[in-house]
């Protein structure tokens, strides 16, 4: 008892010195709301109906902006029952977008890159927990005319040739949708 109370003298008088070695440079108050980059991934925004490519209902996908700008949150819901979620955001040391995923069963996503004439277009890794194997892996986020947006996965062994992982298509929800 008598050390535990040693300790937090010591944390009481060791944390206003931290504090004050800290960067006072004068910071904006939503740096990454003024930041037009933390905007470009802004079209993938809202409540989502996806369906694949062959239109088949897929599941529900529900992007968020949080933390005043700067993160972007995925929660997915498939008919399945598989659940999964990322966080996206604007990595400002190396200038690229990030996605980092993670599923209900297993499956890790760490992709990145940006945006370009086509999309969002982000690549990196594929790793399944369940059997420890890794795949090269990208995404293309497409804004399509009609309001929905593309989304087109592929996976590769080599990194050399690709093949489909997942088709899908957004279609903003509408209220009161019965599918979840």
């Amino acid at each position: 008892m008598a050390l535990e109370k040693f300790y937090k003298s010591l944390i009481i008088m060791i944390l206003p010195v931290i504090c004050s070695a800290q960067d006072t440079t004068p910071q904006p108050a939503t740096p990454c709301q003024d930041d037009p980059r933390f905007s470009e991934f802004d079209f993938w925004l809202g409540e989502w109906d996806v369906h694949d490519a062959g239109g088949t209902f897929a599941g529900v996908n529900r992007i968020e902006k949080v933390h005043n700008g700067c993160l972007l949150t995925e929660s997915w819901e498939g008919v399945g029952g598989l659940r999964g979620s990322s966080i996206n955001f604007v990595d400002k040391v190396s200038g690229e977008w990030v996605q980092v995923w993670n599923d209900a069963i297993g499956g890790q996503v760490q992709i990145r890159g940006g945006i370009d004439e086509a999309g969002m277009r982000l690549e990196g890794t594929l790793h399944y927990v369940s059997n420890s194997k890794t795949l090269r892996f990208r995404g293309l986020w497409t804004p399509l005319d009609d309001g929905r947006v593309r989304q087109y996965f592929e996976q590769s062994e080599d990194g050399q040739s690709w093949s489909p992982w997942f088709e899908g298509f957004y279609t903003r929800r509408e209220t009161g949708s019965g599918e979840r």
